[in-house]
């Protein structure tokens, strides 16, 4: 039976409608003295029996493998060794060509195996080096869908030179480029970050042919939504929805793009206004349209609102729809909820990964609430999801936020010694800590090691430590950072310009403070949080799985190449907690 743990958490508790109320009991609430200031809250004492025990099927078990025959099984063990290899040194032709026997070409399966396992995985350099190796093998017929696969795998990469090549040698050898060919170049420009090459090529297909396919349409709108062009995609996506006849009618990908475009835009909307068109238009809404309405919510409500109507639609959460949830309630320092839905999301079967076990962690840290921060920590390791640098930094805001600074810096050292480097938000994080007990010189000294190991401070730090000297020293010295942010290429915005506002005290002050800062009225004050995690933004960013469309390769019509071996869906989508977002 697993041990039992003692959470302290806020009286209220109002989980969601969807979560099991099983989790929580009250017992007695008791008064606890919290810091030096000796402030006197009272809290609830929640008791949660077996705080993320562990799941059967998060445990490692062993496949029961069936082979046809000895040799089968001979063959299969040898492919994935070789498999396997190949992933460990990165190089794929030196081990294809390890595997050929004395006077004897390489057996063909193997090498489709390999190619077509190693596209279904996405791993697109591997499958160009595979394809250009066979380009020079006399004993490989290399034909129009090699070609077209090798275009591909470049437009992928964004290696837009390389497509060129390609795309010539097609034209050289007599084969007529195609939308499969155009399509692959457009991506690689757009991935490239040549946008108008890329618009380019996909007007001149507009007009001169081939005509655009959907996957073309999913494409150019990713690449126009990724390069800001927002009207440019908003006119295609438009001149679809608006034709009387047009080529194809927008798909649920296009609507996924749209919706993620209007909240990247921050026209949230217009991005609802997408979610109840598709319901006119009969396109199947799905889990990934729920999470796109999500994921622009900052009113944890509004999401546990859109999470119950996902659910009574009758779609099943994914590992991102939880995400999102456990982001919403930790931000709102809702602890309880955030681990109640974690939970549920463990007793949905649905298997955590390392940035949803980030963001639960970082919805303890950011209430100081280290003991059970280190049980989602402990939690990772044994779920087989290790800790990164933004799970040791969440960790390290827990003791912060505490507050505990001896813990702080105990758990500062235990990052090194575990083999990662701290990075720009690690330092900052601890940077913020001494800003916070004002202990100046400690501040000072980890921000001189921060130098000396060439990390450039950010506009978070100088305006932490613009914000420690003016209330512990002078307003002179604060002006001094203020100015310095300038000097180091960092423009100062708008919350270190406000707090250089609220640190002025005299008339002389206000008056300088005004010039510096370019201000003529005097502004609301925006000081850092006690949060560590600056960084507020939720970024939605889609997977070319579900965004893109990119899961569809363009070779739609597949060939014996795709059914020798059957592939594993990658992770769905990416979400990042707030200090995931830094790191």
């Amino acid at each position: 039976m697993p041990q039992t743990m003692m959470i302290f958490l806020k009286p209220f508790i109002s989980a969601p409608s969807s979560s099991s109320s099983s989790l929580w009991s009250k017992s007695n609430i008791g008064e606890n003295s919290l810091d030096t200031n000796v402030r006197i809250c009272k809290r609830a004492e929640v008791v949660c029996q077996g705080m993320l025990a562990p799941r059967k099927f998060l445990q490692k078990r062993r496949k029961v493998e069936v082979f046809k025959s000895a040799e089968d099984e001979a063959d299969q063990k040898n492919w994935r060794k070789m498999m396997n290899e190949i992933e460990e040194t990165g190089a794929a032709v030196s081990v294809l060509r390890s595997q050929r026997d004395k006077n004897k070409a390489l057996p063909k399966d193997l090498v489709l195996g390999s190619l077509v396992r190693f596209k279904q995985l996405k791993k697109w350099n591997l499958v160009s080096e595979i394809l250009e190796w066979l380009r020079t093998q006399h004993w490989w017929d290399f034909n129009e869908m090699d070609f077209l696969m090798l275009i591909t795998a470049y437009g992928k990469q964004g290696d837009f030179g390389k497509a060129e090549r390609i795309l010539g040698h097609m034209n050289k050898k007599g084969y007529t480029a195609n939308v499969i060919s155009h399509t692959a170049l457009m991506e690689a420009y757009g991935k490239g970050g040549q946008y108008g090459k890329a618009e380019a090529v996909f007007r001149r297909m507009q007009t001169s042919g081939p005509e655009p396919s959907a996957i073309t349409y999913q494409i150019i709108l990713k690449i126009f939504v990724e390069g800001d062009k927002f009207d440019e995609a908003q006119e295609v996506f438009e001149g679809l929805m608006d034709m009387d006849a047009p080529p194809l009618k927008p798909d649920q990908k296009m609507f996924h793009m749209m919706i993620y475009m209007y909240k990247k835009a921050g026209k949230y909307e217009k991005a609802r206004h997408l979610f109840s068109l598709m319901a006119e238009r009969g396109i199947p809404q799905n889990t990934v349209t729920y999470n796109s309405l999500m994921s622009f919510e900052t009113n944890y409500k509004e999401v546990a609102n859109i999470y119950d109507q996902m659910q009574r639609a009758g779609l099943r959460p994914d590992v991102v729809s939880y995400a999102l949830l456990i982001s919403a309630y930790g931000k709102a320092r809702r602890e309880e909820e955030a681990l109640a839905v974690f939970e549920e999301m463990l007793d949905a079967g649905v298997r955590p990964t390392q940035k949803s076990y980030n963001i639960l962690l970082d919805a303890f840290a950011i209430s100081g609430m280290v003991e059970q921060a280190r049980t989602v920590f402990k939690s990772m390791r044994r779920d087989r999801c290790s800790p990164d640098l933004c799970s040791y930094t969440t960790m390290l805001s827990a003791y912060i936020n505490a507050p505990d600074m001896e813990g702080a810096e105990k758990f500062f050292r235990r990052i090194k010694q575990d083999g990662l480097e701290p990075n720009v938000v690690t330092y900052g994080t601890l940077i913020k800590g001494y800003a916070k007990t004002n202990d100046l010189e400690k501040m000072m000294e980890k921000y001189d090691e921060m130098r000396v190991h060439d990390i450039k401070a950010n506009q978070t730090i100088f305006t932490t430590i613009m914000d420690a000297y003016g209330r512990n020293k002078d307003f002179g010295s604060a002006v001094a950072w203020f100015n310095e942010m300038a000097s180091s290429g960092l423009s100062p915005d708008q919350k270190a310009k406000n707090i250089l506002l609220s640190l002025a005290k005299t008339s002389e002050e206000q008056m300088e403070a005004k010039q510096i800062t370019g201000c003529t009225d005097e502004l609301i004050v925006d000081r850092i949080p006690d949060n560590i995690n600056n960084n507020d933004e939720d970024d939605y960013d889609d997977d070319d799985d579900d965004v893109s469309g990119d899961d569809e390769d363009y070779d739609d019509d597949t060939d014996a190449k795709e059914s020798i071996l059957s592939g594993e869906k990658l992770d769905q989508l990416i979400i990042s907690g707030s200090a995931a977002s830094q790191t």
